[in-house]
C-alpha cells in the first residue's frame, strides 16, 4: 500500500470503533487510498461514471466492496495492489496490526500480534508483520509534513531464543514522523546514524518546520 498515513494515537475503544468490523475497515481503507475518488487498480481509470457496485452475495462468493470497471471490463476491490490482496485474514485484523506496529514505541513481536489479534498461528502473525514492514520500505509520499514535527525511531521485532538482546537478525528499525494535529508516516531504516536520520527528515519534512521539544 503506497499511501501510508498511520492513524493518530487511539484508545482501544476508538481503535475498535474504527476497525471493529471488516466493513468499517474497508471503508477506512477506501477513504485513505481513494480520498480523491475511486481508481481502478487494473487500468488506472479514475472516471467515476465508469464504476458500479456489485452487491455482496455469500452464496455466489461475491465479497463486499467489489466493483466493476466499464473501462477495462474487470472487477476489483480496494485491496488489489496492497499487502492485503489475496489474504484470507480479516481486513479488520490487518488494519489493527498495521496500527499496532506503527504506533508501538518499543516495538511489537509477532507472538504479541498473534495473541492480541487471536490469529490461528504464529506463522500467520509473522507473515503479517513481514508484509507490513515490507510495505513500509516503499516511498510513495507526494507531499511533505509541515508545522511542528515529532520524530523518533523504534526497533520492531521480538527476541530470538538463544540470541542476546542486541541480535538484529529478526528486527527492523522504523523511524516515525508525526505532524502535530495532522499526518504521520513511517520509514524503515536499514541502518541508523545521524546522516540517515537527517536525510529521512529532509525527504519527508518541509524546510522551515519545527521540531517538537520532546522528539529525538
Amino acid at each position: 500500500m503506497k499511501t501510508k498515513e498511520p492513524v493518530k494515537d487511539l484508545t482501544l475503544i476508538q481503535l475498535f470503533d474504527r476497525f471493529g468490523t471488516d466493513e468499517k475497515a474497508r471503508k477506512h481503507l477506501e477513504g485513505v487510498l481513494w480520498k480523491n475518488g475511486i481508481v481502478c487498480p487494473k487500468c488506472k481509470c479514475n472516471d467515476q461514471t465508469k464504476f458500479s457496485d456489485i452487491a455482496p452475495n455469500p452464496a455466489a462468493k461475491t465479497r463486499a466492496g467489489l466493483r466493476w470497471c466499464a473501462n477495462c471490463k474487470d472487477k476489483f476491490t480496494v485491496t488489489i495492489g496492497t499487502v492485503f490482496e489475496d489474504s484470507k485474514i480479516p481486513l479488520r485484523k490487518w488494519l489493527i496490526a498495521w496500527y499496532m506496529i506503527c504506533s508501538s514505541k518499543k516495538g511489537i513481536s509477532s507472538l504479541q500480534l498473534q495473541r492480541n489479534l487471536e490469529l490461528g498461528s504464529y506463522r500467520t502473525a509473522l507473515f503479517m508483520a513481514h508484509r507490513i514492514r515490507h510495505a513500509l520500505k516503499e516511498n510513495g509520499y507526494a507531499d511533505k509534513l509541515d508545522g511542528t514535527i515529532e520524530a523518533d525511531e523504534v526497533v520492531i521485532g521480538g527476541a530470538t531464543k538463544g540470541k542476546g538482546t542486541r541480535f538484529m537478525g529478526n528486527k527492523v528499525t522504523v523511524m516515525a514522523m508525526v505532524q502535530r494535529g495532522g499526518k504521520a508516516r513511517s520509514k524503515v531504516m536499514p541502518t541508523v546514524n545521524g546522516a540517515n536520520l537527517k536525510q529521512a527528515i529532509r525527504d519527508n519534512v518541509l524546510a522551515g518546520s519545527q521540531a517538537d521539544s520532546g522528539s529525538h
